[in-house]
């Protein structure tokens, strides 16, 4: 028995299958496969319940689980506390959300390079919902995202807070006049997919004004939804520091609404039970390179 099948072992079971497994840590299904059965004769018990699609463990292979999840544990810790960090080798799984793609991530991955001259990136841009499954899997190390991860398994640090506003067209006609979500509920929407934090945050802000939207189109970008309201189909939910440019050109228009969408506080997040053992530096880097505001009270914003 080897730390290589352990740890081919761990993630197999972390992830339910051999192929993410493979996938996980860089290697051919095959090997996964010769890995675990090297393992299961090493020890002679069988570690999986072959009668199931998935890579699901027997009682055996639920014990073994806590071992190796020690045993990756401590050898992480040991990486972490005596290797230097220009030492550190290994892959890190990043997902961000658009925001901090069309911000300052070029920055921050400029500063990992630096810091940990070995280490392989690789970045997975996706919506919220779908980063923060890819987190509780093990499938990412860290995710820069919008909110915060429910539980206890996970590590927040705050990246600030973003100002979002609504923006439509100057073609689209609505006046002048303040609106509030009673108002807006008949007005088409654009919105990111429905399991964004983007579409739940605007629901949420209909709600607050015991309103419901009657049309929401979804897409899956930012740059769709602004292209979309720039043709004048419909009102978008944007953040201004982006779209300056389209502003002052004259393609989008601010909308004043009451209330006004509140600021989103935006966090880095690792998981407590995370393999990669430079995932709390990062997470902590992130925090010092994103330029996203540091005075937001998120109380105040809903005042």
């Amino acid at each position: 028995m080897n730390f290589k099948q352990l740890e081919t072992f761990y993630w197999a079971v972390k992830l339910g299958s051999f192929s993410s497994a493979a996938q996980r840590l860089n290697a051919t299904q095959s090997t996964v496969s010769m890995r675990i059965i090297e393992l299961e004769r090493d020890l002679g018990v069988e570690l999986f319940d072959r009668s199931q699609r998935s890579a699901r463990p027997t009682a055996k292979g639920r014990d073994l689980l806590q071992y190796a999840q020690e045993a990756l544990r401590l050898s992480q810790e040991m990486q972490q506390r005596i290797a230097s960090e220009e030492a550190t080798p290994g892959v890190l799984r990043l997902g961000v959300a658009e925001m901090v793609t069309l911000t300052w991530l070029p920055e921050l991955v400029r500063r990992i390079h630096q810091r940990y001259p070995k280490m392989t990136l690789e970045l997975d841009e996706a919506l919220t919902h779908d980063l923060i499954a890819n987190l509780n899997q093990g499938a990412l190390d860290i995710v820069l995202i919008p909110g915060r991860v429910p539980g206890y398994s996970v590590t927040p640090v705050s990246l600030g807070y973003v100002e979002f506003a609504w923006m439509a067209s100057p073609k689209f006609d609505i006046g002048a006049e303040v609106l509030t979500p009673k108002k807006m509920q008949e007005l088409p929407v654009i919105a990111l997919s429905r399991e964004s934090y983007h579409h739940t945050s605007i629901e949420d802000w209909f709600r607050s004004g015991d309103a419901y939207c009657r049309r929401m189109d979804t897409c899956k970008s930012f740059t769709v939804a602004a292209s979309l309201a720039a043709a004048g189909l419909g009102l978008t939910l944007l953040p201004p520091r982006c779209y300056a440019r389209e502003i002052e050109s004259g393609q989008l228009k601010l909308i004043s609404t009451d209330p006004p969408f509140p600021r989103v506080e935006f966090t880095a997040t690792s998981a407590i039970e995370s393999m990669q053992a430079a995932a709390p530096s990062v997470a902590k880097l992130a925090a010092e390179v994103s330029n996203f505001e540091r005075s937001g009270d998120p109380m105040r914003d809903r005042k």
